[in-house]
């Protein structure tokens, strides 16, 4: 038999190696450890006593190694960390969760502070026993002190950009859905932020554009080339138009990942009637020769009828006719010097509506009655189609009424005898839609805006067979704007009719039931003494003056305490509370005031931001009247105070 080989003889060099090898290793990991300098990096015991330090430990906390060994690790902690047991709370942290990582205030053996990320790992033998822990300390001071002025800078540019009222700056997300809002946005467009945050940006353009699909074609635009600027009539929330200059920058992250589209949007109305104008003295030359050329129109024949009785008057046929023809050119003349009297104060803004509550279709009526007899003289009819129901306005019979004959007599002006003008009404929201459409001669793509100018015609001075000043379109669209609405054309081409479409806002239901009571608003009014409650004091002040130009005497309290001081001297009608309150809150508040004999008759209304019905539940337990959701709405708040009819 084979025996087995004798095993090797060990030798005690070899033992020796064999056990110098990890402790060479574990040497070159602590020298290691010990000249990193960026970091703190030492160890504690298992009750928090210091137990390793490395170079990096004495540069950032100050103490040596000597000084620091054996000293609990709580001296690094400010006072009041230390007098909530964080220190203590982190090494507990550590020991359940194996790792602990924190970031926070550091104390330096000189007493300084500084920002410190700071990581603990509890440190277990083979059997899971608890031994110690190693800390790593990272003095993160100055970057906090960057992310701290970049925070600073972007709250001020945000407050900057809240702040601006001249104009309405938003964020789209990518698909178009407004992200935020500005007091510029709020005031331009007319919708709250919490009305508009999350709906679609097309709600700010009129019909016409969204069918078109110009809101996502600029978009689109602005994704493909990084910005797109643009003017054109916009919507506010009342429905009413103005001219709009509008901005879109695509937003992009750092990965050049699309984030959404910054939107800035500028009312330009005002400029774009003071161009309108300016451009309108360009063409006074024209307008004076148009006018001269009118004038005499008429008056040559008036002049010729007024000789003819002259020569024969006791010829009555001829006399009657002389007279028709007078009749006839007198109305034209009438109609010439009130356009240029309308345009004039207009211009001069001294033109006044008379709004009161109408049916449009008495409008129509109205409108068709004054173009009757030119419509007549050419054998030419009109037909209406309505849209189904009454059509409520709140706006200028009369202008209105012009504005409807002046568009009849343009279509019966440019149409052929015996032809056809339509007139048809449609309702889209909150709009009106009215469309004029004519079979006359049409216009051409590039006289479409122009011939709402004052004093443009299609055709030079003197040259057109219809005549006229170039007023009647001009004074159309004045009137338009000043209901707050739009007037448009659009032809398909030379010879091919044309339709004059007319855009009204319609106003609320509530306001047409208030505008049809006859007795004004104001008679209804009744002053009260108002506590208000609230320790938000930008929130009191402004709420209060609101109240107080209602007529109502406003006593302000900014927290409970001052409430019950003020309550027997001002002995209110009404007290609105806020709930939540530093202090006293506001159930406290009421359940004190209760008490007081200067509170016997006064109603209490709760102010909160919350509104689900437990809550409304738990404010009528404590006694309060009413619940008023945060931010108050004005119609409700007051609606709210008349339906209380607080006693005296």
């Amino acid at each position: 038999m084979n025996k087995p080989a004798p095993s090797p003889a060990r030798h005690p060099e070899s033992d020796a190696q064999s056990w110098a090898e990890p402790e060479a290793s574990e040497t070159h990991f602590r020298t290691l450890v010990d000249a990193i300098q960026d970091y703190a990096i030492f160890t504690l015991d298992a009750t928090g006593h210091v137990s390793s330090w490395n170079q990096g430990a004495a540069r950032i906390k100050g103490y040596t190694r000597e000084e620091i060994l054996g000293q609990h690790f709580s001296v690094f902690y400010p006072e009041e960390a230390v007098a909530r047991r964080w220190p203590d709370i982190e090494l507990q942290a550590a020991t359940e969760q194996g790792r602990f990582e924190d970031e926070g205030w550091r104390v330096r053996k000189d007493g300084s502070r500084f920002w410190a990320n700071v990581i603990i790992t509890a440190l277990k033998d083979a059997n899971g026993q608890l031994r110690g822990f190693g800390k790593v300390t990272r003095d993160m001071t100055e970057q906090r002190r960057t992310a701290e002025a970049l925070r600073q800078s972007e709250e001020t540019l945000r407050l900057l950009v809240q702040g601006v009222k001249d104009y309405a700056i938003f964020l789209l997300d990518p698909a178009g859905n407004v992200m935020s809002w500005n007091a510029g946005a709020s005031y331009i467009k007319g919708y709250r932020r919490d009305e508009i945050i999350g709906r679609h940006f097309s709600v700010f353009y009129p019909a016409d554009d969204i069918a078109a699909g110009k809101p996502e074609r600029e978009l689109a635009t602005a994704r493909a080339k990084g910005r797109v600027e643009d003017e054109g009539w916009r919507v506010r929330k009342d429905g009413s138009m103005f001219w709009a200059n509008v901005t879109i920058t695509a937003v992009y992250d750092e990965t050049k990942a699309l984030r959404g589209f910054a939107k800035v949007t500028r009312d330009m109305s005002e400029r774009k009637r003071r161009e309108e104008l300016e451009q309108s003295s360009q063409r006074i030359n024209e307008f004076l020769a148009t006018l001269s050329h009118e004038l005499r129109n008429p008056l040559a024949p008036v002049r010729n009828a007024v000789a003819l009785m002259h020569r024969q008057p006791d010829d009555i046929k001829l006399v009657e006719r002389s007279l028709d023809l007078i009749d006839r050119q007198l109305a034209q003349l009438t109609r010439l010097v009130d356009d240029l009297l309308d345009i004039g104060r207009i211009t001069s803004g001294r033109i006044a509506l008379r709004q009161a509550p109408l049916d449009f279709a008495d409008i129509i009526e109205l409108g068709i009655e004054g173009a009757q007899p030119a419509l007549d003289a050419r054998s030419q009819t009109v037909s209406v189609t309505l849209h189904a129901g009454q059509i409520h306005l709140y706006a200028d019979r009369t202008r209105l009424a012009q504005v409807m004959q002046n568009l009849l007599l343009n279509a019966s002006k440019f149409s052929p005898p015996e032809s056809r003008i339509t007139i048809s009404t449609s309702v889209h929201g909150r709009t009106l839609e009215v469309r004029v459409t004519d079979q006359g001669r049409g216009i051409a793509p590039q006289a479409l805006d122009d011939i709402f100018h004052l004093f443009v015609q299609e055709d030079r001075p003197g040259t057109s067979v219809q005549g006229g000043l170039g007023i009647g379109l001009s004074l159309c669209r004045s009137l338009v704007e000043l209901h707050g609405g739009t007037i448009s054309a659009a032809s398909p081409g030379p010879g091919q009719g044309s339709t004059f479409t007319v855009r009204l806002p319609l106003p609320a239901s509530r306001v047409m039931a208030e505008r049809t009571d006859d007795t004004p608003d104001t008679g209804q009014v009744r002053s009260l003494r108002i506590l208000l409650v609230d320790d938000n004091r930008d929130a009191a002040d402004s709420l209060a003056m609101l109240l107080e130009l209602s007529g109502h005497e406003v006593t302000i309290a900014y927290d409970g305490a001052e409430a019950l001081n003020v309550t027997p001297r001002c002995r209110p009608h009404l007290a609105l509370i806020d709930l939540a309150m530093p202090g006293m809150d506001g159930f406290e508040v009421i359940r004190a005031m209760r008490t007081l004999p200067a509170t016997a008759q006064t109603r209490f209304v709760a102010l909160t931001g919350f509104a689900q019905p437990a809550d409304r539940q738990h404010t009528r337990d404590a006694g309060f009247d009413a619940h008023l959701v945060k931010p108050v709405e004005l119609d409700r708040l007051f609606s709210t105070i008349a339906s209380l009819k607080p006693g005296d």
